[in-house]
């Protein structure tokens, strides 16, 4: 079964012909008291490495209209980091109508099993600086969208061990893949946009090994060959889009910072705000909570105290708290009887606001 397995798979050519020596060593122990305990980690790794997409990559769409549709639609204002982002897609559209698309790079084969390519489709790695809840996440969701790749993310902060992203080899008790290959697996496909979230907040005990593994995966001259510890074989990230944020660059190694394009991404006005609840916020929490338009109305001389209850805040989290917090407690007095349509004004809006 196990050599059936890894003789349909889609894998390198030298990786498959250590799996079948390993899956043939393995058939020599049956019958012994070693066989359970070898056939349990070879078939666990036999299923991570078959579950690896080695050549499967998802079309991109480089079509700036639609990007700009889908960054306008998730995000408002900011048009400084959109017109970023814009320029950098139009990079990448350039070099694929130059042929130069990781499909047609060529990969050439060295002595050892590391490939390299001999034309490599490289970007730069943007990263999101700015303070918490202005949409640094969402905007690289966007990014994904806007490409119709797969998102997946890796939360790095109080990350404490390297081993969380380059895995742990397979001889050590609990052994697994880093959560690197676990996303690339989860995406299902080699080019997908990974989000490496908060990479300045990872543990201080860990942040020299960890930025050493940072190095590895953001830089496109070695990313081409990544090693998991415990896949114990290259693998070529080279067509993953990655995406980095952070707070600020203060725990970020130089030598990281050097490979990363800094868009610092501005706090929201209280003008941008009141549109955003308006216009997005409210609506969507309106139909989260089953709630219809006639049933609660907010006028508009009231949102300049929806968006400050507890004074300034540079992103929209605390808003949205907020707009959860009044709509639910029109939904108790609805339920409750107390009423059937609220109208939020100036003399009755200490009454929905959350009490802090």
């Amino acid at each position: 079964m196990l050599k059936a397995k890894v003789e349909m798979g889609d894998l390198p050519l030298e990786l498959k012909e250590r799996l079948l020596i390993r899956v043939e060593r393995l058939n020599l122990l049956v019958g012994t008291n070693a066989y359970l305990t070898d056939f349990e980690s070879t078939a666990s790794y036999v299923d991570l490495v078959c579950s690896i997409p080695w050549n499967k990559r998802s079309p991109d769409n480089l079509d700036l209209n639609i990007a700009h549709q889908i960054l306008d639609k998730n995000h408002y204002g900011i048009d400084i980091v959109k017109d970023r982002i814009l320029e950098h897609l139009s990079i990448l559209s350039l070099r694929r109508r130059n042929g130069r698309s990781p499909e047609k790079s060529e990969v050439v084969k060295t002595k050892t099993f590391v490939p390299v390519k001999a034309e490599s489709f490289r970007a730069s790695v943007l990263c999101f600086v700015g303070l918490p809840g202005i949409g640094k996440t969402s905007m690289a969701h966007s990014i994904a969208e806007a490409m119709d790749r797969r998102f997946v993310r890796i939360a790095m902060g109080g990350m404490g061990s390297a081993s969380q992203l380059r895995g742990r080899a397979r001889g050590f008790p609990a052994s697994e893949p880093g959560m690197v290959v676990k996303n690339i697996i989860r995406a299902g496909y080699k080019n997908p946009v990974l989000l490496l979230d908060e990479i300045d907040r990872v543990a201080d005990s860990a942040r020299a090994e960890i930025m050493g593994v940072l190095l590895e995966l953001l830089d496109p001259e070695q990313n081409m060959a990544f090693t998991d510890y415990y896949l114990d074989f290259p693998l070529d990230l080279s067509e993953v889009m990655f995406i980095c944020s952070c707070n600020n660059t203060g725990g970020i190694a130089n030598a990281v910072l050097d490979r990363l394009e800094l868009i610092q991404m501005p706090s929201y006005t209280d003008e941008e705000k009141i549109v955003i609840g308006v216009r997005y916020l409210f609506p969507k929490e309106l139909k989260h909570s089953g709630l219809t338009e006639d049933e609660l109305q907010i006028e508009d001389d009231v949102w300049s105290q929806i968006i400050r209850p507890l004074g300034f805040d540079a992103g929209v989290r605390t808003l949205d708290r907020t707009i959860q917090e009044v709509c639910g407690k029109v939904a108790r007095k609805i339920v409750m009887g107390e009423g059937k349509t609220f109208r939020i004004t100036q003399d009755n809006v200490a009454e929905f606001l959350p009490q802090w």
